[in-house]
């Protein structure tokens, strides 16, 4: 069992990292752009946009900390 938890923490850590805001809202952004891929709506800006907003948050944020 020590190990599935040593597991689960690692990828938690990779995937989450210090900033559980952006992974959500990296999340939300490739689920809205699946939403508007299925729509046949051009959506490769989204995941770029979503990136570069939700960065400068964070950045944004650990400066002021």
């Amino acid at each position: 069992m020590k190990y599935v938890v040593a597991f689960g923490r690692f990828w938690w850590d990779f995937v989450v990292g210090d900033d559980w805001l952006v992974a959500a809202g990296i999340g939300v952004a490739l689920g809205l752009t699946a939403l508007l891929a299925a729509e046949d709506v051009s959506a490769w800006w989204v995941t770029p946009v979503a990136v570069v907003v939700l960065l400068s948050a964070s950045l944004r944020r650990a400066t002021r900390a």
